[in-house]
């Protein structure tokens, strides 16, 4: 901790990091606050001297440019409320002189005080604070105090070796950290849909991974840079660490139109591509397979054809998105910086070998039936085997062979 006099004459920028929900957990709040903290650790790995310390449940950024630590703080899942701060010693007499200087570029505005005394040896108490402080800046900047509805709030928090002022709260991402909750594959299009499910399940703690069926070799890879970028862009809010796994699923629609798919061809995809996600997802231990589903958007997602498609899933199926439609799911995409590559063209496997006419009441035993023409446990497989892996932040892209073992090791581990 920084002693009185390391902060004599001294004021620094910082950022003070605040929690959502994970304030009000019990006993197992130290685990959410350790996961919070590596997943805050990672994003800040880049940038030198970086100090990040724990403060009466909340952190304290230092060490990089303040709009750089402000940037990355508000991405982190688990902070709700971001604040630049300056730091200073725990006196009035530094307190009183920064909160003028946080407030002498204010004209015509109301202001009010809201002071927190988090160390009870402080010289005044929280009361006192605020009435000293609010004289101080009337007299030297002629401001009105609105303890009701001002225009400027000034925060104030004592501890026994600082004070910490600020003028601004900007908004985090909210949520829990990502990794509290286990672990989850969510299949990645190139839509709106697919990457705010995956946003929205790692907000509610899951780490995933990410999985893309791509209409190779009928396609181009357009659908898989797509799902690359979004991929790249969701693993911000954790801080790394984010792996996209690529199925060229071409020959296996083409094998289900050549079984006689035809009008439940969509389902029957649907149903295959939640087979492979479960059984990939299994072996990397993962213990969930996430969708972009919203009841009722398209033909393929009545509730008979979800029902449909998920009696095909060896892993629970979570649809984040089940009860939105498509306005608020496009608003969220472009809060969270998916909705410009979604809008990029591409050619969508869904469509391969599809038929014209949409069926809204799959027929399970149908769709079963077409499915006995196939060996599907050998199906599956090979397309696992096939898998291109993609690691997110590194160079590396490998086959999975070799490496759901290593994932498996490190869901043992413990790693998120």
């Amino acid at each position: 901790m920084p002693t009185c006099d390391d902060l004599e004459g001294v004021m620094q920028w910082c950022v003070l990091l605040k929690y959502g929900e994970l304030a009000l957990k019990g006993r197992n709040r130290w685990r959410f606050e350790e996961t919070l903290l590596r997943n805050l650790t990672n994003t800040l790995a880049d940038l030198d001297g970086v100090r990040i310390r724990r403060r009466h449940g909340v952190l304290l950024v230092q060490g990089a440019p303040l709009p750089t630590l402000l940037e990355r703080a508000q991405l982190v899942l688990g902070v709700a409320l971001v604040n630049p701060a300056v730091l200073v010693k725990p006196d009035m007499a530094a307190i009183e002189k920064t909160a003028v200087e946080l407030l002498r570029d204010k004209r015509d505005v109301t202001f009010a005080v809201r002071p927190r005394r988090r160390w009870k040896g402080f010289e005044a108490r929280s009361q006192e604070i605020a009435i000293r402080v609010g004289d101080r800046i009337r007299t030297e900047l002629g401001l009105k105090v609105d303890l009701t509805h001002p225009d400027v709030e000034l925060g104030i928090e004592v501890d026994r070796y600082e004070a910490l002022l600020y003028t601004e709260k900007l908004p985090g991402q909210g949520g829990l950290p990502v990794g509290v909750n286990g672990r989850a594959i969510t299949l990645l299009s190139g839509g709106f849909d697919s990457p705010v499910a995956a946003y929205r399940a790692m907000r509610r703690g899951l780490s995933t991974d990410f999985i893309h069926f791509s209409g190779m070799p009928f396609t181009g890879p357009q659908s898989v840079y797509k799902a690359y970028a979004l991929a790249s862009q969701l693993d911000r809010f954790r801080g790394g660490g984010s792996r996209l796994w690529v199925i060229s699923f071409g020959n296996a629609q083409r094998s289900l139109a050549t079984a006689g798919a035809g009008k439940l061809q969509v389902l029957a995809q649907r149903r295959l591509m939640v087979r492979v996600a479960s059984r990939l997802g299994a072996r990397i231990g993962a213990q969930a397979v996430v969708t972009g589903d919203s009841l009722g958007q398209v033909s393929s997602q009545t509730l008979p054809n979800l029902v449909a498609v998920e009696a095909a899933a060896e892993l629970p199926v979570l649809r984040p998105l089940l009860g939105w439609d498509k306005t608020e799911i496009v608003a969220e995409a472009e809060r969270i910086g998916t909705a410009e590559i979604s809008k990029l063209p591409d050619e969508d496997c869904c469509t391969l070998f599809a038929s014209p006419l949409a069926e809204t009441r799959a027929d399970v035993a149908e769709l079963e039936k077409i499915e006995s023409r196939l060996e599907l446990d050998p199906l599956i497989d090979d397309l696992i085997a096939a898998a291109k892996l993609h690691e997110l932040g590194t160079q590396r892209d490998r086959t999975v062979s070799g490496a759901t073992s290593g994932a498996a090791s490190d869901t043992a581990s413990g790693a998120a």
